[in-house]
């Protein structure tokens, strides 16, 4: 083809595009009734424009595209800066969301905090945060090791135990002189009391999968040991959860029995009914992993479940759990479909979850030396209770002193999954802003503290 001709094919159809237009305006102009149009001033135009651009500024979606902008640099910052001294990049995380709430963005730029996280988007970024938070935990049942579970049941179930126990027992008789001073109104103190209990029990799983994978101890009988227990722990603490969760929202122990009954007909299900459905729809579809359709089926169930537990009386993120754990164990298909979601998850939508936990944590709330010596209370319970618990039940099994310590000072991470329960029970209304200031502040503490310890123990056992 001609330069010409082609020429000509890109120029007439255009010059045909102009005639029909103005020939259709013109008789347009017929149609319509007349319109008085006030001339505006130059400053009236100024004034519009200027007003425009505003309205442009406060568009809901654009502040919410500006809030993910803000706290994805924020998180990944921070990250690095917190890697540079040997603590994981979730520590990062979560401090970039403590300093983007009012404890120090809104002490230093109230104005520019009140812009950038109005009251009216709080909803917006809540709703988003338990979505990433619902993927991760996804995630988290799926990363699920049952074969390295069932290789080291005995040890680590009994460590598990321990770490569960003593440190719950230890929040019990925290939670009687807290309740007075520090519970809401018309929390009853059983409900308060339980959760203060679980609080202090968990351990974070996925940070300390990765402080054991950063460190490499993976492969070492002091990282099997760690992980294995920790994984146990965290599958019975959500059983725990699972079951305060229903107390509190029934009211009473008594009322809470339908729900408990409910949730062991929805677990039994999804382990004896979806969880072989689900492997035989993987074992009949070729490369199952990379169709859509497989991938719908597997999200639809994700969120089955965690909508039948919430509608149940248990938390949605339970469902979301359990899903990521009964799914098929084929290596090859878990990988990949954690590859599909885990960025979206823990990039984009989970440090969603930590700006709103900073939002909520107030640190000047602690205007008082006996708020802070109660915090150090809590911190030092926590670490007497979970430390000292694990280390002493690993001694009682056998292992050295050195890695008693380490079991101790590794199953001590709380972390994200802290403040997952944190959240919770600030939604349920059993934990104050003061209390739950303070328990954010104690699973910072303790994170923070698991590589100082590791490196301590390590130079005193050499």
């Amino acid at each position: 083809m001609s330069r010409t001709r082609s020429a000509l094919l890109y120029i007439v159809p255009f010059i045909c595009l102009i005639a029909v237009g103005w020939f259709t305006f013109q008789a347009g102009k017929l149609l319509q009734p007349p319109i008085v149009t006030l001339v505006p001033t130059h400053d009236q135009a100024s004034g519009q424009l200027l007003q425009s651009i505003k309205e442009s500024f406060y568009h809901p979606l654009a502040i919410f595209i500006l809030q993910l902008l803000l706290i994805i640099v924020a998180s990944q910052l921070c990250g690095y800066l917190v890697k540079k001294i040997g603590q994981p990049a979730v520590m990062g995380e979560i401090i970039a969301g403590i300093l983007l709430g009012p404890s120090l963005m809104g002490s230093l730029l109230p104005h520019f905090s009140a812009f950038v996280f109005p009251k009216a988007s709080l909803g917006n970024l809540q709703i988003l945060s338990q979505v990433g938070l619902i993927l991760f935990m996804f995630v988290i049942g799926m990363e699920l090791d049952r074969s390295t579970l069932k290789s080291k049941a005995s040890t680590a179930l009994f460590i598990s135990y321990f770490s569960i126990i003593i440190p719950f027992a230890l929040g019990l008789g925290l939670s009687y002189p807290l309740y007075q001073r520090f519970a809401p109104a018309g929390i009853p103190f059983y409900a308060f009391s339980l959760f203060i209990g679980i609080t202090l029990s968990i351990t974070a799983f996925p940070v300390l999968a990765r402080i054991i994978r950063e460190r490499n101890l993976t492969n070492t009988k002091l990282g099997v040991m760690s992980i294995t227990a920790a994984a146990i722990g965290d599958v019975v603490a959500w059983c725990m959860l699972a079951f305060i969760i229903a107390i509190a929202k029934a009211g009473s122990v008594t009322s809470s029995i339908y729900t408990i009954i409910a949730a062991i007909a929805y677990a039994a299900a999804m382990l004896y009914i979806v969880k072989p459905l689900l492997a035989k729809m993987v074992m009949k579809s070729s490369d199952a992993t990379m169709k859509r359709s497989v991938m719908a089926v597997i999200f639809s169930v994700l969120l089955l479940s965690a909508y039948c537990c919430e509608v149940i009386g248990i938390h949605a993120l339970f469902g979301a759990f359990l899903a990521g754990a009964i799914m098929p164990a084929d290596q090859h298909f878990r990988e990949t479909f954690i590859n599909k979601i885990e960025d979206v998850a823990l990039v984009l939508l989970l440090p969603l979850f930590f700006v709103f936990t900073g939002l909520r944590t107030q640190v000047g709330l602690l205007n008082d030396p006996s708020l802070w010596g109660t915090c150090c209370l809590i911190i030092f319970v926590a670490v007497a209770g979970k430390f000292g618990g694990s280390a002493l039940a690993a001694r009682i099994s056998g292992e050295t002193m050195k890695e008693s310590l380490s079991i101790g000072a590794l199953m001590n991470t709380r972390g994200l999954v802290e403040l997952v329960v944190l959240n919770i029970g600030y939604d349920l209304h059993i934990l104050s802003p003061q209390i739950f200031t303070m328990m954010v502040l104690m699973a910072l503490a303790t994170t923070f503290m698991t590589i100082p310890a590791i490196n301590l123990i390590n130079r005193i056992y050499k």
